[in-house]
């Protein structure tokens, strides 16, 4: 049976932290996927794969310590 390939259509720049990246890349390494799979599977896994009152709670943390975006 063929291996069917994932589409990924939408293309975008992101900046990560040092930390971030190096957790990316060690999930990368130990699933063998790259960085786009990787993060397409943890954000469409979000709710199956993190509890979201600690979610929740990690964003206020975050928000506290840096406040929060300027999005203009």
């Amino acid at each position: 049976m063929a291996k069917k390939h994932y589409p990924l259509p939408k293309r975008f720049s992101a900046a990560l932290s040092e930390k971030a990246y190096t957790r990316l890349r060690a999930i990368n390494a130990e699933h063998g996927f790259g960085n786009n799979y990787c993060l397409t599977f943890l954000l469409e896994n979000l709710d199956a794969v993190v509890d979201m009152k600690k979610l929740d709670q990690v964003y206020r943390d975050f928000a506290a310590e840096y406040g929060a975006p300027n999005n203009n």
